[in-house]
């Protein structure tokens, strides 16, 4: 029994693995940084939706581009990000990626226009892919096989608090500051982060590390963005049979298909296709993948429904949203028992069914409907997400060897990002569309110009109704009905993801966790074995 345990004593340093909870706190702050943003973005979209001065008078594609410009590049790059910590060293990747995100804050801060937004938050992504699947990446290196899933709960439970943070500290800003504090807030983090990332963070790389796939790299950038900038467009005209809309998606679609190809094809790729034939493995990046396309979009139109009809100032909506990142949080560093007990399968599984009903619960939200209905519906949708997240990401991680950690965490940080940037694409544009076919009829008075510009969203809507006057106030109650008939329609869809989800976890994922292997090449022999 003592024989496995000399090799793992001499892989991690004894003053290492002393100090590896402080890594981890280190690890988390590192992480909140990233999702802070996105969670503070969420509640600021209707104050950067409304005219300078107040905001930037963003319309939704606007406001869509600004987050998706952030996860397209951060996609895209993140198997570069994952390649370059194996081959260079996870700290040192992980530290230049903290600085570029904190001068992409800084930029983002002081942007003068929504283009200036969407390109400075592409800077933010750029650092940002270079941060999250390092800090993944040196949590596996740290911690011992036994006491990953635990470490990878808590990791995970730092996205629930990121999330409780995030709203309530972007609520606070925009009651006292501009828009811009939101992006601001992140510089003294950084900053702090960077410190205790020198003093206590050991550094670690794959021995043996592959050449960087630069074609690869740029396949996938151009992929993605042909792809979703065709979804938005789409939505944005209210037809996806246009031939421009529909030409530059096949674009999209042909050159990801000759991203793969290209992989396969490859003596350096930038992600082996081979891990993708362990179905347990794909199982669980496709979990990822779809549930982060349920959730986002969903959450982006949560926030006009409480802001837009329901009346709460940002404040009170990251109140709101409050019960979705306390389940996580709670709930996120405990699924590993739940494992235990059940199962990866069962667990998973259930995770995405409780889900899926709360996504289509949003059907039963009305103008009047009493708040303490959405604050149940997000704190379920948070344990549903919590024993998503913990479950998939340590099989994840553990199917592949550790010296291959920064690739791993790439690949689930790809997946979840191109997910929830499609998920924000393709949900938003159904609720983009459905809002258009609600409130056209209802727009007949208004001159052309201004009748096409009040369709786009129900903040243009009431924007225009307010400018209006009085003659304007018949608009409010049609714009009202037209968004939450729009709101159910998009909410269906995303259920309807997360019980495909559901179905790929259920005939996949195995029954229960997997055993410890007795060596470093186990990890390889379950890839092998899916081949």
């Amino acid at each position: 029994m003592t024989t496995p345990a000399a090799p793992a004593a001499s892989r991690i340093p004894e003053a290492v693995h002393r100090r590896r909870w402080a890594i981890l706190g280190v690890l988390m702050l590192s992480l909140l940084i990233v999702v802070l943003d996105n969670s503070i973005l969420n509640v600021a979209i209707k104050t950067i939706s409304t005219p300078a001065p107040t905001g930037l008078g963003a319309t939704q594609s606007e406001l869509e581009w600004a987050i998706n410009s952030y996860t397209l590049v951060f996609a895209g790059l993140l198997f570069t990000a994952g390649l370059l910590g194996d081959r260079i060293g996870r700290k040192k990747v992980l530290i230049g990626g903290l600085v570029v995100f904190g001068v992409g804050s800084a930029l983002a801060a002081e942007s003068g226009s929504p283009v200036q937004l969407v390109a400075f938050r592409a800077i933010m992504g750029l650092g940002a892919a270079f941060v999250m699947p390092a800090t993944l990446a040196v949590l596996m290196n740290v911690f011992e096989r036994e006491e990953q899933p635990k470490a990878i709960g808590i990791w995970a439970g730092g996205v629930g608090l990121a999330i409780a943070i995030g709203p309530i500290t972007g609520g606070l800003l925009l009651d006292h500051f501009w828009w811009g504090s939101v992006f601001l807030v992140n510089v003294p983090i950084v900053i702090i982060a960077v410190v205790l990332m020198f003093a206590l963070v050991p550094d670690s790389r794959d021995p043996k590390p592959g050449r960087i796939d630069l074609v690869g790299v740029l396949l996938s950038i151009v992929g993605l963005v042909l792809l979703v900038y065709g979804i938005i467009k789409g939505g944005d005209e209210g037809d996806f049979t246009s031939p421009q809309v529909l030409a530059t998606i096949v674009a999209g679609l042909v050159v990801l298909i000759g991203f793969v190809i290209h992989e396969k094809r490859s003596d350096h790729p930038s992600i082996d296709i081979g891990y993708f034939r362990n179905k347990v493995f794909s199982a669980a990046i496709g979990a990822i993948a779809l549930v982060f396309f349920a959730l986002m979009g969903v959450t982006f139109f949560s926030v006009f429904y409480t802001q837009s009809v329901r009346g709460y100032s940002p404040l009170q909506t990251g109140a709101l949203m409050l019960p979705l990142a306390v389940a996580q949080l709670i709930f996120a560093p405990r699924a590993r028992l739940v494992v235990d007990r059940i199962g990866v399968r069962a667990t998973t599984t259930g995770g995405l069914v409780l889900l899926a009903g709360m996504l289509a619960a949003f059907t039963a939200l009305d103008a009047d409907t009493p708040i303490w209905i959405l604050e149940i519906i997000f704190f379920l949708m948070g344990t549903g997400m919590a024993h998503v997240m913990t479950p998939t990401s340590v099989v994840i991680m553990q199917a592949l060897p550790r010296e291959k950690a920064g690739s791993a965490s790439a690949l689930s940080n790809t997946f979840r990002q191109v997910g929830g940037a499609l998920g924000i694409a393709v949900l938003g544009s159904v609720l983009s569309t459905a809002y258009r076919g609600g409130i056209e009829d209802k727009l007949g008075q208004l001159p052309p110009g201004l009748r096409d510009t009040a369709g786009a969203s129900i903040e243009a809507t009431l924007g225009v109704a307010e400018k209006l006057g009085p003659r304007g106030q018949a608009l409010v109650g049609p714009a009202n009905d037209a968004f939450l008939h729009a709101m159910h329609v998009t909410a269906l869809w995303g259920a309807a993801v997360a019980l495909i989800s559901a179905v790929l976890t259920g005939l996949f994922l195995p029954g229960r966790a997997p055993a410890a292997p007795a060596g470093q090449s186990d990890a390889q022999e379950k890839v092998g074995a899916g081949r």
